[in-house]
C-alpha cells in the first residue's frame, strides 16, 4: 500500500490543513483509495523545550482561516488546547502499530477533535474514547511516549525542519506552499500558493 510520510505535531494547525486537503483529494478519486498517510511524531514541545502557547496557536488559526482555509477550525477553542501533545501522539503511534489505516484514522480524528470540536486531546477520557472507537489497545494513564521520542529521533536523523514535513515520491516538503512571516508591527502573515499546493498534492499521488 503506497504511503506518504509526514512528521508533525498534533497541535500544529498547518498540519491539520495539509492532512485534510490530502484526504479530500484522495477520497475524491477512487483510484487513489489505497494511498495512506503515515503521520509520525514531531513534538514541538521537545523541539522548543517548552509547551505550545495556546494564544500563539489561536493567532495562527485566525490567520489560516482568513488566508487559507475558511472552511476549517469551526470549533477551535484555545481554552481547550492541550497542555501537552505527547499522549495524543503516543496514541497515534500505537494505532500505527496495528495498521496504517488505523493509524491514519486516529491521527485525523485527534486533529478533528482539537481543531473542529474544541476538545482537549490531552484529556484521558478523550483519548480513551478515540482508542475505543478505533479498536486500539491504549492506556491513557500510561501512554507509550517512547514511541513519540523514537519518531522524534528518526526525524532529526532525516533532517526534518518542522511541522509539517512531508516525504513524497517527489521529495521532501516543509509546510508546502505557505509563506509564514511577521510584518513590521509583529502581526503574523500567511501567504498561500494554491497552485503550488495543488502541485504538492499531485506529487503525493504520482
Amino acid at each position: 500500500m503506497p504511503e506518504i510520510e509526514v512528521f508533525a505535531d498534533v497541535g500544529c494547525p498547518f498540519t491539520h490543513v495539509g492532512l485534510r486537503r490530502f484526504a479530500e483529494r484522495r477520497d475524491a478519486d477512487p483510484t487513489l483509495a489505497d494511498v495512506r498517510l503515515r503521520v509520525r511524531s514531531w513534538p514541538l514541545e521537545l523541539v522548543n523545550d517548552a509547551p505550545l502557547d495556546p494564544d500563539f496557536i489561536a493567532e495562527e488559526v485566525d490567520e489560516i482561516r482568513e488566508q487559507v482555509a475558511p472552511d476549517l477550525f469551526a470549533g477551535f477553542d484555545p481554552a481547550a488546547f492541550p497542555a501537552t501533545g505527547l499522549p495524543a501522539m503516543a496514541l497515534a503511534a500505537a494505532a500505527y502499530r496495528d495498521d496504517v489505516a488505523t493509524g491514519e484514522a486516529v491521527s485525523l480524528a485527534l486533529r478533528d477533535l482539537l481543531f473542529e470540536q474544541g476538545r482537549d486531546v490531552a484529556d484521558a477520557g478523550v483519548l480513551a474514547g478515540v482508542a475505543d472507537a478505533h479498536g486500539v489497545g491504549f492506556d491513557p494513564g500510561d501512554p507509550p511516549v517512547a514511541l513519540v521520542r523514537d519518531d522524534y529521533a528518526e526525524g532529526r536523523d532525516r533532517g526534518v525542519q518542522g511541522s509539517p514535513h512531508f516525504f513524497t515520491p517527489a521529495g521532501a516538503f516543509f509546510c508546502p506552499s505557505l509563506d509564514i512571516s511577521r510584518d513590521a508591527q509583529g502581526h503574523l502573515r500567511i501567504t498561500a500558493d494554491p497552485v503550488g499546493f495543488d502541485q504538492f498534492l499531485d506529487s503525493c499521488f504520482a
